[in-house]
């Protein structure tokens, strides 16, 4: 494989219902930090049937270019044609680095990907940068500069690792949704379109949608919260979540929990934030009854304040929140949103 043929950033832009995902508007600003480091450009890919109206939305958050892949056989995502779709653009155009959100269709699609272009992937990562690697020089062994590093969790959240993929191309990468942030908006910004069609011949590997069920969910959103007022274990009961519900009344945000919640019953799976919930980045962040396990940290340590309300004073929620309250949070939380509706007149 000839690695210097290997340029550009893309970045695959999931859309449904011709509605685009908002990770693809995220990977669009790492994409286009990552391509200035690299002095190249940033590409959308963009798949689906009748969506070529989206390009522009996708040049407004960065994208140098979109590569529109416009057919019938695209309409719902179905793993075989969607696959030989990104994988035919990445032969074709031989991008050096390729960017997937970690939804449920990134998930699926990122690895099948990677093994038809006989290149790595690096699952759910945090952090992605350009770099040289190995990381340390080593005697003897030659350092390699421009790569893809690629950090996410492993062993559980108990450590962190590095990643490159330096003998293979593309650098493949899956982002969870709410890690990356997308760039301000550029106001009139026209797509540069290239289309590209690879053709399609179903085959038994083609599989039918019969019927789609769309649910209907209630939940709120936490990753578009400004305030979110989380609960761990140690709120001690689902009716306790009341005193949380109230707080977050007051101040106008949304309530979230730990995994240990969910996994007690209290709290649907949807308001979980962490390494197996979702990823947030509120304005404020209330972590009440969290310990603090590098799991549930994962999620939330880029919010911008956190407060932290814990009876343990040695709970590792404490060595990231700004602020932290130690005491029993049946008296705090209540104290704290009387206090709250008296200085704002509720």
């Amino acid at each position: 494989m000839g690695l210097e043929e290997y340029k550009g950033v893309f970045v695959f832009a999931q859309q449904v219902d011709n509605i685009l995902n908002g990770v693809a508007f995220e990977l669009l600003g790492k994409g286009k930090e990552l391509a200035g480091n690299l002095n190249t450009e940033v590409t959308a890919v963009l798949l689906g049937s009748g969506i070529k109206d989206l390009a522009d939305k996708l040049a407004e958050y960065g994208a140098d270019k979109v590569i529109v892949v416009d057919d019938p056989e695209l309409k719902e995502y179905k793993t075989e044609p969607y696959a030989h779709a990104l994988a035919s653009v990445i032969n074709e155009y031989k991008p050096e680095i390729v960017l997937v959100g970690a939804t449920a269709i990134g998930r699926d699609l990122g690895p099948t990907v990677s093994a038809r272009v006989k290149t790595g992937l690096t699952a759910d990562c945090t952090v992605l940068e350009i770099g040289d690697f190995p990381l340390v020089a080593k005697e003897g062994e030659e350092q390699l500069h421009n790569q893809l590093l690629m950090t996410r969790p492993a062993f559980g959240g108990n450590t962190i690792a590095t990643i490159a993929c330096p003998y293979n191309r593309p650098q493949m990468a899956t982002v969870r949704p709410g890690v990356m942030q997308k760039i301000a908006p550029i106001a009139g910004a026209k797509a540069n379109v290239i289309e590209f069609n690879p053709g399609f011949t179903p085959d038994n590997r083609y599989v039918e949608i019969l019927n789609v069920v769309k649910a209907v969910k209630n939940t709120a959103n936490i990753m578009e919260a400004k305030i979110l007022v989380s609960g761990g274990r140690g709120v001690g009961s689902k009716e306790n979540f009341k005193l949380l519900d109230d707080l977050a009344e007051v101040l106008g945000g949304t309530v979230s929990c730990s995994r240990a919640v969910v996994e007690n019953g209290w709290q649907p799976q949807d308001l979980q934030v962490g390494q197996t919930g979702k990823t947030v980045r509120p304005q404020i962040y209330f972590a009440i009854g969290i310990s603090g396990a590098i799991q549930h940290v994962a999620g939330m340590e880029e919010a911008d304040l956190i407060v932290a309300i814990n009876k343990d004073e040695d709970a590792p929620i404490f060595d990231v929140a700004d602020y932290g309250l130690v005491g029993d949070l049946n008296k705090i939380v209540p104290a704290l949103t009387a206090a709250l509706k008296s200085e704002m007149g509720k």
